[in-house]
């Protein structure tokens, strides 16, 4: 006569390649689950815009940007900007420290020692 076991799953219990197949189907979820989020990652990069700035402040500084997956470099050469140019208004920094920027009216916006 056949002894009845308590647990329903006794008989299936006693194979080890039972959890060796349940093993392999987790990690092959996890697998594509890691490729379904890398995708993703790299789909949103690929439109996205981002600007670093190495060496700041410093005479060698560099300011690279990437934008749709091109990639810009400008590098300094250690001298100050100069050119011709107009006044386009003025800045204003807060006691909180946030900045306010007013433009110039378009009738003043010449440039200076200019006669009309």
């Amino acid at each position: 006569m056949r002894r009845h076991s308590l647990h329903p799953l006794a008989d299936e219990d006693d194979d080890p390649m039972l959890s060796a197949v349940n093993l392999v189907d987790v990690f092959l979820i996890v697998v594509a689950a890691l490729l379904v989020a890398l995708t993703l990652r790299a789909e949103r990069e690929a439109g996205s815009t981002v600007t670093v700035i190495r060496n700041a402040g410093r005479p060698d500084m560099e300011i690279v940007t990437r934008e749709n997956g091109r990639e810009v470099r400008l590098r300094g050469d250690g001298t100050a900007g100069a050119g011709n140019g107009v006044r386009a208004g003025v800045a204003y920094k807060l006691d909180d420290g946030s900045v306010i920027y007013v433009p110039e009216p378009a009738a003043s916006s010449s440039p200076a020692g200019s006669t009309p």
